[in-house]
């Protein structure tokens, strides 16, 4: 009796890697806990908000303030689902099954993208409505209707996935857990801060750019006068990611596992 040889196919590469994030404890406590601060985090500020405010601030900016922390809980997902293979060896086994090696990465991100995309998605248009209805009759009052909010939801989950993607390709990059968070939060988050502290004009248009910032441009219902544009933001960070995978997957070529 002959035994049936499976044959390697991206679909199934795919599904192997499905099984490995959903099955790691680590992926259900991240989302669980990037949907339950989003969501606290906007109705308490619902709750206190002030209705005597100037009005300046963003609505979506100011409902999704959990988004301070959600980039970093969503970049850590993304690191572990690579360095997090390298830190406890089971990449071997994934390159072993996979000697082209590039699959898997692609494969890894694409199930993220997806995962963290629907997650985040679902919990913007849940925490919107919700902390409006503390916001109802104050200058912060709005609708999903309303012009540029919906799209301000979406792109804050576009943004965020793709800022999780990124994560996933330095963690395959750097391959160490604590030094890639430590890149993703110094390099991500902090040095774009820094840099606004320079006095000159052409820096503070480059770090518009930035991942960190092109995802708040994203989060704006209304364009601001010193962002990106929504569609000029979404370019910046998707080039970003992109650059950041394919370095990934060159290297990942060139090394040893």
């Amino acid at each position: 009796m002959s035994i049936p040889v499976l044959t390697l196919t991206p679909r199934r590469v795919l599904r192997s890697e499905w099984h490995k994030l959903w099955t790691v404890r680590s992926t259900w406590y991240t989302l669980a806990l990037t949907s339950v601060l989003t969501i606290t985090l906007g109705i308490v500020t619902g709750t206190t908000y002030d209705s005597g405010g100037d009005g300046k601030m963003d609505t979506v900016v100011l409902v999704l303030l959990g988004m301070q922390f959600t980039q970093i809980l969503i970049g850590v997902l993304g690191i572990l689902v690579t360095a997090g293979e390298h830190s406890t060896g089971m990449i071997r086994s994934s390159m072993t099954a996979v000697p082209r090696r590039l699959p898997v990465l692609w494969s890894k991100a694409a199930v993220l993208g997806a995962v963290a995309f629907t997650v985040v998605l679902a919990t913007n248009f849940l925490t919107f409505p919700l902390a409006q209805t503390f916001l109802s009759g104050t200058d912060q009052a709005a609708s999903l209707s309303d012009p540029g909010i919906a799209r301000a939801l979406v792109g804050n989950a576009a943004g965020l996935t793709l800022l999780a993607v990124m994560a996933l390709g330095l963690g395959a990059l750097i391959r160490s857990v604590p030094g890639s968070i430590g890149a993703f939060i110094g390099g991500i988050l902090i040095l774009p801060e820094v840099l606004t502290m320079i006095p000159y004009d052409i820096v503070d248009k480059a770090v518009r750019y930035f991942p960190a910032k092109s995802l708040e441009s994203l989060t704006h219902a209304h364009q601001s006068a010193d962002s990106a544009s929504p569609g000029a933001a979404l370019l910046a960070l998707s080039l970003w990611t992109a650059a950041t995978l394919a370095t990934a997957g060159l290297l990942l070529k060139r090394r040893d596992v």
